[in-house]
């Protein structure tokens, strides 16, 4: 099988490591395979659209989600590395208000599995890093919305000790709402 699968503590929130083949000319690995997916992982989730974007060291990309057409998300890093989280916002989740953060790197090639409605984000803490998704649904900016990634109620445990400065933080993620835990 094509990935190793680690269950996180957050319900359905899961973390792939591709089998990478290696030696002193370099490395090869399938990054996707709809059908290994599906077996690997039990899930029939179909991708609708690839995202890549590239930031700069200390930009911090979250909490984001859509409210409608919500988006699982299979996510990766192909140059440089990132602090990766997960925030769980299902209403009657056991898990709900709950985080899970890792590294996503190119060197270590694993990947998250964020099922929709989860919130997502991610603080590059190389110089620089290229982040891939695969998302299950299409991307609708009338529907998305921002968690405050500093929100002291949730509690993310951002590595900012990596940074020189403070995060760099688009307009609406600075301006984001808190989670209501009603």
């Amino acid at each position: 099988m094509p990935y190793h699968v680690m269950q996180t503590p957050l319900a359905g929130v899961l973390v792939l490591e591709p089998k990478v083949f290696g030696d002193g000319r370099g490395f090869f690995f399938e990054s996707f395979n709809q059908r290994d997916f599906n077996k690997a992982t039990g899930l029939s989730e179909t991708f609708l659209q690839d995202n890549h974007s590239k930031s700069t060291k200390g930009v911090l990309r979250g909490m984001h989600y859509q409210v409608q057409h919500a988006q699982g998300k299979l996510v990766r890093v192909t140059q440089g590395a990132v602090f990766d989280v997960a925030l769980d916002i299902r209403k009657g989740s056991s898990t709900y208000g709950q985080w899970f953060g890792l590294e996503l790197s190119a060197e270590n090639k694993k990947q998250l599995w964020i099922p929709a409605g989860l919130a997502h984000g991610f603080l590059v803490t190389s110089e620089s890093a290229e982040f891939l998704y695969k998302t299950t649904d299409y991307y609708h900016p009338e529907f998305e919305r921002s968690l405050l990634w500093s929100d002291p109620a949730i509690g993310i445990e951002w590595p900012l000790h990596l940074l020189d400065a403070p995060p760099l933080l688009a307009a609406k993620d600075a301006s984001a709402s808190v989670l209501h835990k009603d």
